[in-house]
């Protein structure tokens, strides 16, 4: 389609879908106008994707995730589709801003973070590569939460992403499935085999929309697959009839809360329910659908391996071990032996995490009473792989306890993930080796052969070439477009001396301030706080965590502060402190430490005596949209939890490849940016993973002697954080307090403070040197490209799904 056609079709598509002139057309009819053509180009390919995966019998991937961060849509797939310049040039012509025509669109709410955004990286690469690999997930209706900052404290509200339409879903009613919960297991004798029915249960309606993953440069058009739950009596007339109102839809909304929230409170027993219930839902919808299709198409249901993988991402679809199980025994009339090959040859898993927290464990009164035969199929797997343990260990009972899925009254899920699956990866090297050496050190020496590693990556795509685009163009002049195909080579950069050549880094320097130009505007615009576009743009976003600490960076700045008070003349760089990130709404830690944040932008941005040389901003309701000028923006990316806690990460990569420097721990992926980009082009501190697992176990650690030889440490927490030091319970900021002294500092904030200022004076050192930052920065997007998605879904590919 040529810019003519697009800006004759765009103007009939105005008319006969929104019944208005071009004269007459907001940016809201312009959206729906565009959409709706780009869409009619995506479906197309969706099509012919489809049936060249079924006319091939390719073998087809699942991903389940409970989240996937997909992003705005519309800009995304035009570039894929390589319509930009014809859709840019169509618009201009007609006189519109296509970048008010993209900013109508909602970020849609299925994600909080690194989580999800792995899972739409995946995608995108998996759609680039023309692999068949498809999403599956809840069409949550108000997302996690729209966060606002109310006199400086977070407040949720429902973020209502789907009060316009989603042009991109297609609603697909005949594919509806029916998941079923409580009841009684009730068993019988049929054809000489034992059958379960359960009956007297819930039934809610899985009702499928179904949302195209495109794939830049005629790449494949994939599914995400989004369930939304409705109830089977949509309304009770006979209620209504009597005047029970709320009866008469009652059923309706309990149906309709397990697709409402994402992550709902579970500080209570009907929450914590709730997500177990969500996490059954999408897992049983996903795979009973992909079942029916694979009958449809494939035959054999003892051949599931060859045609399907199921890839459980993080313990939240763990479920999927028994449900499959169940289908195969009770639909599908096979042996327990032969079901559990199957299962165990189909599905894989990524762990994500090793904090004891994440690691989902239920009760089983909980778990029995939600899914009475996935209990009983989970018993059953925990009986054999207890006795399969009794014949390696026998009589360590400690052990098998110790590795038990069903223990103490409870399930424990990743457990559950790992025995069911025939393949285990962390998410970064050093994760990796954690789970093998720690976390799963036991089940390591029951399976090796199934562990591995696969790093985190992300999409160059949306982190560079959508969200900066002259950065993009500064690159493909320099070496060519190849790295938007194969992005390790824009190790180019480096080996054609551009890294070290004094034209290219200008040019760099002045993409990077116009970038900072456009974030200041925003900062302007959210917080009216006027911020200096010459000063380092320091950035720490992420969800908000005790481990990710972003109380640390708190602490150095009040650090900083003082200095500045202190010495009136003294001279440093000047510099933005940028935050952003959600707090689990029950997470007071977390909650509080977004008040101390705001406390302090609000005393260091109103005191004149510091000359406006540091300035603290909290950006509001952290989402892709506005990643996307904050990423391009940032000249420091602050990837400073404590060593060993981090899983990987995938902000650290979006920065790097934007040519940010990381202040960082040896903790994640940190670990292999810092060996990419060379130690010198990255700025290491702290405490090693070694060091602080070392403390845990030994116990030894004291974070009062720290703070009481520490006079900048005690300035701190008697000053800003505990204002009432001789009130007991009148601290302004307990639960920062505590954690740092009553809780003996569990994430090392104290320890790593001394490191964390000397890291901090060093950029102020670099950066006067604008030359050889620009070098630093160079040098760490040249080596990006080994953190690009692309990469490490030929891994998966190869090397856990065999598909190709």
């Amino acid at each position: 389609m040529n810019k003519k056609d697009f800006r004759k079709a765009f103007v009939n598509r105005l008319e006969t879908l929104r019944g208005i002139s071009i004269e007459e057309a907001a940016p809201e009819d312009c959206y729906s106008a565009m959409a709706s053509l780009i869409k009619e180009q995506v479906t197309k390919r969706w099509v012919q994707t489809n049936q060249a995966n079924q006319k091939n019998r390719r073998k087809q991937v699942y991903y389940f995730s409970l989240e996937f961060m997909l992003g705005k849509m519309l800009e995304n797939n035009i570039l894929s589709l390589g319509l930009k310049d014809v859709c840019e040039g169509a618009m201009k012509d007609l006189g519109l801003d296509i970048h008010k025509i993209y900013d109508v669109e909602a970020d849609p709410g299925l994600g909080n973070g690194g989580l999800g955004r792995l899972a739409a990286c995946f995608m995108d690469s998996l759609a680039f590569l023309g692999l068949p690999g498809h999403g599956c997930s809840i069409r949550y209706k108000y997302g996690l939460f729209e966060q606002k900052i109310e006199n400086g404290c977070q407040v949720e509200t429902p973020d209502n992403w789907l009060r316009n339409e989603n042009v991109w879903e297609i609603k697909k009613p005949n594919k509806a499935i029916v998941v079923k919960f409580f009841g009684e297991v009730k068993e019988r004798e049929a054809d000489g085999r034992q059958i379960y029915d359960l009956e007297n249960c819930e039934q809610v309606v899985a009702m499928p929309y179904d949302v195209p993953m495109v794939g830049a440069d005629k790449g494949a058009v994939n599914n995400l697959r989004l369930w939304s739950a409705e109830s089977v009596r949509q309304f009770n007339f006979e209620s209504f009839s009597s005047g029970n109102y709320l009866n008469a839809i009652s059923d309706k909304y309990s149906a309709e809360a397990i697709s409402e929230v994402l992550y709902p409170d579970d500080s209570n027993y009907q929450n914590r329910m709730l997500r177990l219930k969500q996490q059954y839902f999408f897992v049983s919808a996903g795979i009973q659908s992909i079942l029916r299709h694979y009958k449809s198409y494939y035959g054999d249901i003892r051949s599931l391996p060859d045609y399907i993988s199921i890839h459980i991402n993080d313990t939240h679809p763990a479920l999927a071990v028994p449900e499959l199980m169940r289908l195969l025994l009770d639909e599908y009339g096979l042996d327990w032996d032969e079901a559990w090959d199957i299962t165990v040859r189909t599905i894989s898993y990524t762990n994500h995490t090793i904090m004891p927290e994440a690691l989902e464990r239920w009760s089983v009164d909980t778990y029995a009473r939600l899914l009475p035969r996935i209990y009983m199929i989970t018993h059953e797997i925990n009986e054999r792989f207890c006795q399969k343990l009794w014949g390696l260990y026998e009589g360590q009972w400690d052990r098998i306890r110790r590795m038990a899925i069903e223990a103490d009254g409870e399930i424990r899920m990743a457990y559950l993930a790992i025995v069911g699956s025939h393949a285990i990866n962390g998410v970064a090297r050093i994760h990796s080796e954690i789970l093998i050496h720690e976390l799963f050190k036991d089940f390591y020496e029951v399976y090796p052969e199934r562990f591995n590693n696969k790093t985190n990556g992300v999409t160059q795509r949306r982190w560079l070439i959508q969200s900066n685009p002259d950065l993009s163009t500064l690159i493909t002049k320099s070496i060519g477009p190849e790295w938007k195909r194969e992005p390790l080579t824009l190790s180019l950069l480096d080996q054609k001396g551009l890294t070290r050549d004094g034209g290219f880094l200008d040019k760099l320097w002045s993409i990077k301030r116009q970038d900072k130009l456009r974030l200041a505007a925003i900062i302007w615009e959210k917080n009216k706080v006027a911020v200096n576009p010459d000063s380092i743009f320091d950035v720490q976003v992420k969800r908000i965590h005790a481990y990710k600490r972003q109380l640390l960076m708190v602490m150095n700045i009040l650090n900083t502060y003082f200095d500045l008070l202190d010495h009136p003349e003294l001279e440093i760089v000047p510099r933005t402190f940028i935050f952003g990130g959600k707090a689990a709404p029950s997470y007071h830690f977390a909650k509080e430490t977004i008040k101390l944040i705001s406390a302090v932008a609000n005393r260091i941005n109103n005191d004149p005596r510091i000359r406006d040389l540091i300035k603290v901003v909290f950006l509001e309701n952290y989402r892709v949209s506005l990643a996307e000028y904050i990423f391009p923006a940032s000249d420091i990316s602050e990837q400073i939890s404590t060593a060993s806690r981090e899983a990987s990460g995938t902000g650290n990569m979006k920065f790097m490849m934007n040519g940010a420097v990381t202040v960082g721990t040896m903790d994640g992926a940190n670990i292999e940016i810092r060996e990419a980009a060379g130690e010198e082009n990255f700025i290491a501190f702290g405490l090693s993973a070694a060091e602080v697992l070392g403390y845990y176990r030994d116990g030894t650690y004291r974070s009062r002697d720290v703070y009481e030889a520490d006079e900048r440490i005690r300035r701190i927490v008697r000053e800003v954080i505990n204002t009432h030091p001789n009130e007991i319970g009148k601290a302004e900021f307990p639960y920062v307090y505590d954690s740092l002294l009553t809780y003996n500092d569990e994430f090392f904030v104290l320890k790593d403070f001394d490191a964390y200022v000397a890291a901090q004076k060093r950029v102020d050192e670099l950066y006067r040197d604008r030359r050889r930052w620009f070098r630093m920065s160079a040098m760490n997007i040249a080596y990006s490209g080994r953190f690009s998605s692309d990469e490490v879904i030929r891994q998966y590919a190869r090397e856990i799904w065999h598909v190709g």
